[in-house]
């Protein structure tokens, strides 16, 4: 298996441990992953301001990805939305992607609609298989609880994103099972986690992330699952905001990115894993490891 990797913006400046995290595993299972330093923004931020800069923004990666040969593996659930949605948009208006296509023609590129856009955890589920995930683990987990978060622009429009059932998603579930652990049912497991209002409505932010982190605890999970750097980066952020201002002085319930839970069956150390990289300490995690 081959991919281009599209890291997006978030991920480089900071979460660069879901990167490294994602790039030993898919190593292990013997997935190339081609790295293109001329890939732009997903155009998400132009989304709701610019509808054609965002299409533009969106198409000049999928067109550089068409110009590999390549179908895309993207980290970001925002990403992945962002760039999926775009592609609806240009399949559906012919009109639109002739007027992108002019745009591109000056880098000689154009966007023929002739790759596919793919989540990091659908890669794992659907192309590696549940079976070949279990065969590259030397260790299992015993006891650990794990709430696993969705995230939004995965899973809507379910139409679009193609990725999982809107409703009652269960890809991330089984990956999360694969490695031994067992996943948990909680209220708030579709919610947004509020990261989206960071910097425009931080009360409201810190809520939401506050409501779905206290569903995870009641469901009796130890830790939080993630496969996006925007979730990531809220559980971590506002739970060490939350410890520093003595809110509630309950243990944070620390966030794990997905290739990292997997890495750490797999035996792949925690330097290369960048487990001391994320901002919530995950060392406890290692105790549930049992060997095969």
């Amino acid at each position: 298996m081959k991919f281009v990797l599209f890291h997006g913006c978030n991920i480089p400046a900071r979460v660069v441990q879901y990167a490294d995290a994602t790039a030993a595993v898919c190593a292990r299972l013997g997935i190339e992953l081609v790295e293109r330093t001329a890939f732009n923004c997903c155009g998400y931020p132009a989304r709701n301001t610019d509808h054609r800069a965002y299409v533009l923004s969106a198409a000049r990666n999928l067109a550089l990805a068409e110009k590999s040969g390549m179908d895309m593996l993207v980290m970001c659930k925002c990403c992945y939305g962002s760039l999926k949605k775009a592609a609806c948009f240009l399949k559906q208006d012919q009109e639109l992607k002739a007027d992108i296509n002019r745009i591109l023609a000056k880098e000689n590129l154009v966007y023929k609609n002739g790759i596919r856009v793919k989540h990091l955890l659908s890669v794992l589920y659907h192309d590696v298989g549940l079976e070949r995930l279990r065969e590259n683990i030397s260790k299992t987990y015993s006891g650990l609880q794990i709430a696993v978060s969705y995230g939004c622009h995965a899973l809507r429009p379910s139409t679009v994103t193609e990725f999982d059932d809107p409703v009652s998603p269960k890809i991330f579930d089984e990956l999360v099972e694969a490695t031994g652990a067992f996943s948990v049912q909680w209220a708030r497991k579709l919610d947004c986690c509020g990261a989206p209002l960071t910097g425009i409505n931080d009360r409201l932010a810190m809520d939401m992330a506050r409501k779905k982190i206290e569903s995870a605890r009641e469901a009796g999970a130890q830790f939080i699952c993630t496969a996006c750097p925007y979730s990531q980066l809220q559980f971590d952020g506002i739970q060490m905001r939350m410890a520093a201002a003595s809110e509630n002085g309950k243990q944070p319930l620390a966030p794990i990115l997905y290739p990292q839970l997997l890495g750490l069956c797999m035996g792949i150390d925690e330097k290369t894993l960048g487990i001391s990289k994320n901002e919530i300490d995950l060392s406890g995690i290692t105790s549930f490891l049992t060997a095969e």
